[in-house]
């Protein structure tokens, strides 16, 4: 029975790589942190459906525990790493670029950790440490190395920022317009039915996908109530879903 079982398991890897191989319109889900709120359920929805994603990562504060990096996430990140997700990191503080200034530094501004809402001035080296360490808590709490990818908050940066990034391991990743799936933005103006409908209609192969595991700002949530029905959408018009280490653009490096 027991080699039965490992068997069929094997035959079923086998099955799924060859499936995603067999796929011509690959997509690339990913997901920042956020609150952590709606996390669980969007854990539900990827394992029903079976579709792996990217999550970047950064210690933000939570509506419980202490950080989305903390201890009390960390058995949903472990979980999240036995399942096959990828991971990568978006700043430990979460840290937004604001300008660039002289001598290659930054004024940067955390959002979480010791030194939240203070604007600074940076250098390459404190920069890259704080990349580093969300993937190093990462590769902690998960037991899976994360990739040499990241993703600054807000998708800010500049080109002295991103060579500064690259010169110490990292590869910026951004997303396609049409791959803003709109979870930041106020539901009073743009319904989940909205959202979801626009996603179903202008997304394409090869896109890049952008959502949270939750907002603070919106009122009703993107998640889980979009996130099934435009998998299954997806699914219905021939995508398939994969992780970032098989993006063309980053196979390489990430490899």
């Amino acid at each position: 029975m027991r080699c039965l079982s490992f068997g069929f398991l094997l035959f079923l890897s086998v099955a799924g790589a060859h499936a995603t191989a067999l796929c011509d319109k690959p997509l690339y889900l990913t997901f920042d942190t956020g609150h952590m709120g709606v996390a669980p359920l969007i854990a539900e929805v990827l394992n029903r459906q079976n579709v792996k994603v990217t999550f970047f990562a950064a210690n933000e504060l939570t509506k419980e525990g202490d950080g989305s990096l903390g201890e009390h996430w960390a058995p949903w990140w472990k979980a999240r790493g036995a399942e096959g997700h990828a991971f990568a990191s978006h700043t430990f503080d979460h840290v937004y670029w604001r300008s660039d200034l002289p001598r290659g530094s930054w004024q940067m501004q955390p959002t979480a950790g010791p030194r939240k809402g203070k604007t600074e001035v940076w250098t390459s080296q404190r920069y890259c440490d704080q990349l580093q360490l969300a993937n190093t808590r990462l590769e902690q709490i998960t037991g899976t190395k994360p990739l040499p990818l990241f993703r600054a908050p807000g998708g800010k940066t500049s080109p002295s920022l991103l060579h500064a990034a690259k010169q110490c391991g990292f590869a910026h990743v951004a997303w396609a317009d049409a791959g803003f799936l709109g979870d930041e933005l106020p539901s009073d103006k743009f319904s989940n039915a909205m959202l979801l409908q626009r996603a179903l209609n202008s997304i394409r192969s090869g896109d890049i996908l952008m959502a949270h595991l939750g907002i603070w700002s919106r009122q009703d949530p993107w998640a889980p109530a979009v996130l099934e029905p435009l998998i299954e959408g997806l699914k219905a018009k021939g995508f398939c879903f994969a992780t970032l280490k098989d993006h063309p653009q980053f196979k390489a490096w990430t490899r």
